[in-house]
């Protein structure tokens, strides 16, 4: 994953809630973007979660990211 994507979703306008998917088939929810620390070379992020724990990730383990619909709402049903 290149690091700029990632800048892309944790400073998009309005924010919209996602989850970062690793490598090891592990996702983390990213709430709002000051849940999230972004190494000035791009090569690590710190991911804080609601359980008051951190993770530490390198970039090149992100796989993809999964943007959730208008900040976290539900798709509208048909």
């Amino acid at each position: 994953m290149k690091v700029e994507k990632i800048r892309q979703a944790l400073h998009a306008q309005p924010f919209r809630p996602f989850f970062i998917h690793l490598a090891d088939g592990g996702r983390l929810p990213i709430m709002h973007e000051d849940f999230v620390a972004l190494e000035p070379a791009g090569r690590e992020i710190i991911v804080y979660l609601r359980n008051n724990t951190h993770q530490i990730i390198d970039v090149l383990m992100i796989t993809r990211l999964e943007v959730g619909v208008r900040n976290g709402a539900r798709k509208p049903r048909r």
